[in-house]
């Protein structure tokens, strides 16, 4: 059963409240109240979110409106589920179940999908225009509180420069085609905006802020890059210029990072349930293309492992054998060899993280040494900053039990603990999971 909504906390009957009861019997006893009051209880929350009390001449810790979160697991082992899914009630049920069956504490919810449309309803003037009226989940909230009524961990997805929609109603901040200035388009026809274009930079703050807000736990960006798959001799990036790439795009994991990371930009509410001393903003994780982990440059998309390293909690690489050329690594076909495929990957950005020097270019490196190629200095991360994206989806291959276990054995061979399962078709390989 869903815990107690604690928004109606607050509601309790007032001959409950100590405050009132303790001024009834002053008033009973006629003792003079500017006496008595001099040594009265308020009604507190602790961190929590329980009722407490505090006494004159401390502070309440919070009388805003509470959202409760799950604290980060040890190891993330999640499944995603799509924007029309989670507002279908029967089918996101099955999930959750799939979860509370298995090893899985984690689901992935849409927020912005590839269309640009919002999976939640929002009266944010800033926001309120790029609601769905398609997909989503109108009990968006009640929907989270239940899942972390159960310890599910909650990630929420933010598609982020794939946007048709915003592209639409902001055609000035979109990627452009350089042969007449119109909105460049992918080859499925979606429209992209432009890496450089600092508004909508705001834009997908403002969108953080409303969904940890909203319950949200962790915010996972996706598309996080330039284009590729379109006319890209065609194409014109009218924000961008003055900058290559990855200059462009870590630009923004920059600010993205140093803006939602700011306690203040969520302070209009309590955020309880996190562990004692932990900051009351969302956990962050970026998706990159599988090759950033064997790859230097910037596979002309702009992302580099060493250039978002610093700007997220974690990084998941999308390391589908299916999407690896032929030959890569000297594997015929990639999809024969889903183990070999992801620990490969997986090993090379764990090892890339842990390296104390890198060839790799990065703002803010310091020069050791000006051979060819030049080597820089590196901070030291965590390896297990890297989660692994694991394929469970019939593209290039079969992928069932076998080919599922076979990936998730591969990531905690290369040293790591986390994954995260896609299917587009948000139907999962039980078999390849643990019982609960």
């Amino acid at each position: 059963m869903p815990k107690q909504n604690l928004q109606n906390v607050p509601d309790r009957s007032l001959l409950k409240r100590p405050l009132v009861l303790f001024i009834l019997g002053v008033i009973a006893a006629g003792i003079p109240l500017t006496y008595a009051a001099s040594d009265f209880t308020k009604t507190s929350y602790n961190a929590q979110g329980e009722i407490g009390e505090v006494k004159e001449g401390e502070e309440p810790l919070s009388t805003k409106p509470r959202v409760t979160h799950v604290p980060l697991p040890p190891a993330v082992k999640a499944i995603y589920m799509s924007q029309c899914v989670v507002g279908t009630k029967d089918f996101r049920q099955d999930l959750v179940d799939l979860v509370d069956e298995t090893e899985l504490n984690s689901i992935i919810i849409d927020i912005k999908d590839y269309t640009g449309k919002i999976s939640f309803d929002t009266n944010n003037p800033k926001l309120a225009q790029s609601v769905s009226d398609q997909c989503g989940a109108t009990d968006m909230r009640e929907f989270i509180e239940y899942l972390h009524s159960k310890d599910i961990f909650v990630i929420g997805r933010i598609t982020v420069f794939q946007d048709p929609f915003y592209s639409l109603q902001h055609p000035e901040l979109a990627v452009k085609r350089a042969s007449d200035g119109g909105v460049w388009k992918d080859h499925k026809g979606l429209s992209f905006i432009d890496v450089g274009a600092r508004p909508y930079w705001d834009f997908v703050v403002e969108l953080t802020k409303e969904s940890y807000n909203l319950g949200f736990d962790e915010l996972n960006y996706d598309y996080v890059r330039f284009p590729s798959d379109g006319n890209m001799k065609d194409i014109y990036f009218s924000h961008s210029q003055g900058k290559s790439k990855p200059e462009a795009l870590e630009a923004f994991f920059a600010y993205l990072n140093e803006k939602v990371k700011d306690p203040a930009l969520y302070a209009d509410y309590e955020h309880v349930g996190l562990p004692k001393g932990t900051p009351a903003v969302p956990v962050t994780s970026a998706d990159l293309f599988g090759m950033t982990t064997t790859n230097t440059d910037d596979l002309n998309i702009g992302q580099v492992l060493e250039r978002a390293l610093p700007h997220f909690d974690f990084i998941a690489p999308m390391v589908y054998p299916s999407h690896y050329p032929k030959t890569w690594n000297g594997f015929s076909d990639p999809n024969k060899y889903p183990y070999e495929v992801v620990y490969t990957a997986m090993k090379g950005g764990a090892d890339r993280a842990t390296a104390t020097t890198t060839t790799v270019l990065f703002n803010g490196a310091v020069v050791l040494s000006t051979t060819t190629p030049v080597i820089y200095a590196k901070p030291v991360y965590d390896k297990k900053k890297l989660r692994t994206w694991i394929q469970d989806f019939d593209y290039g291959g079969n992928y069932d039990v076998a080919e599922v276990k076979a990936q998730i054995k591969a990531t905690y061979d290369a040293g790591l603990d986390s994954w995260m399962i896609w299917a587009p078709s948000n139907r999962y390989t039980r078999g390849a999971l643990l019982p609960e």
